[in-house]
């Protein structure tokens, strides 16, 4: 998902996503060490995706708080 598109979101379904994103992340990890994942680039897509979210969810708290 592109920051763009993260921004149009509201700061409740964005704080959502990145639950149901480090969920994911979390089952790669695991599908990584028992040598079930197929598609290793997967994990670092998750990563920028989560972080994405959380420097907009960032802006907004720096911006509401000036």
């Amino acid at each position: 998902m592109k920051a763009k598109e993260i921004r149009e979101l509201t700061t409740a379904e964005i704080e959502q996503e990145v639950k149901s994103l480090k969920e994911e992340l979390f089952n790669l990890r695991f599908q990584l060490a028992t040598g079930q994942l197929e598609n290793t680039a997967r994990i670092g897509l998750v990563r920028k995706s989560i972080a994405r979210m959380k420097t907009v969810i960032r802006q907004r708290e720096i911006s509401a708080n000036n």
